[in-house]
């Protein structure tokens, strides 16, 4: 079982069809990630801002991409929040850290006041990205991983692993199991933007891919059933 992990999650997920957040999705989420929790597990989770804004969205568009950036990490921030009170609801402490300014919104982050708060049984949301424009919420969610000292980088998508090809576009394709870092470089496939992929692969940092959209699914990973791909040195 994994102690401590970094849980990245797609903003897009949370998309629904008549609101920018979907509620059940959200507390589908919440009830998984308590689950955890109270096995022992220390969670700390990256969350996306797509379902509201994306930078790179506007930058076609005559937005200033700095801008765009800071639009999207308020759109984390956002996403965060409301993470927090769906894991608040099913009665899981939570404390939301920001990787800008944003009191009394939340805490800015630090690794030791993330550390702390996970020793003392907290869920840490660490919302607003990196900080920093240019920069994407994998890459976040790899800094924060190395930087508390994660086992693993979970990232939890609506797909159940990494295939040789998109599997919704090509019916042939096929899935891995274990892959090394340098066989996705060889390979060129998409997991995560090459700076945060290349951040855990030089810190160690193991990526596992899984579908975090089937119920039950979170909890699988951590008691060790292999029902993802995980990327390692």
């Amino acid at each position: 079982m994994y102690k401590t992990i970094l849980l990245k999650l797609s903003g897009e997920s949370l998309q629904s069809t008549e609101n920018s957040i979907d509620t059940e999705r959200l507390m589908q989420y919440a009830t998984q990630i308590k689950s955890i929790a109270d096995k022992g597990c220390k969670v700390a989770i990256v969350i996306g801002g797509g379902n509201i804004y994306r930078g790179l969205a506007g930058q076609g568009k005559g937005f200033d991409r700095v801008r765009g950036d800071q639009m999207g990490m308020l759109a984390t921030i956002i996403n965060s929040l409301a993470l927090q009170s769906a894991l608040e609801n099913v009665g899981q402490q939570t404390k939301v850290l920001t990787s800008i300014n944003m009191a009394p919104v939340g805490e800015i982050y630090s690794k030791f006041k993330a550390n702390e708060l996970l020793d003392n049984g907290y869920v840490v949301i660490i919302g607003g990205g990196t900080g920093n424009p240019f920069f994407t919420t994998d890459t976040a969610s790899a800094l924060r991983g190395v930087e508390i000292g994660a086992d693993v980088l979970l990232k939890g998508t609506r797909v159940d692993g990494i295939y040789t090809a998109d599997p919704e576009k090509d019916p042939n394709a096929t899935k891995f199991n274990n892959i090394s870092f340098q066989d996705v470089i060889q390979k060129q496939l998409k997991v995560m933007d090459l700076t945060a992929f290349t951040l855990c692969m030089e810190n160690n940092l193991p990526i596992y891919v899984f579908d975090m959209d089937t119920v039950g699914n979170l909890e699988k990973v951590i008691d060790g059933q292999k029902i993802g791909t995980q990327v390692a040195n």
